[in-house]
């Protein structure tokens, strides 16, 4: 599991961003354990290939 300060740094985004992206459900999967977010990395990977999917999806 990863802190959302270390899901940050391995999508080399702003930890602001992933608080964002938790607020609108548009981000990787996380939960809460007590006070902290947390995510499996699994889940970031799973988001990062749908997310890559979803490029070239796009792409003509």
């Amino acid at each position: 599991m990863l802190t959302i300060a270390e899901a940050a740094q391995l999508l080399r985004a702003p930890i602001a961003t992933l608080r964002y992206w938790r607020h609108l459900g548009t981000g990787p999967t996380s939960f809460r354990l007590g006070r902290r977010v947390l995510y499996r990395r699994d889940d970031l990977r799973t988001w990062i290939d749908a997310r890559q999917d979803a490029d070239r999806a796009g792409r003509p």
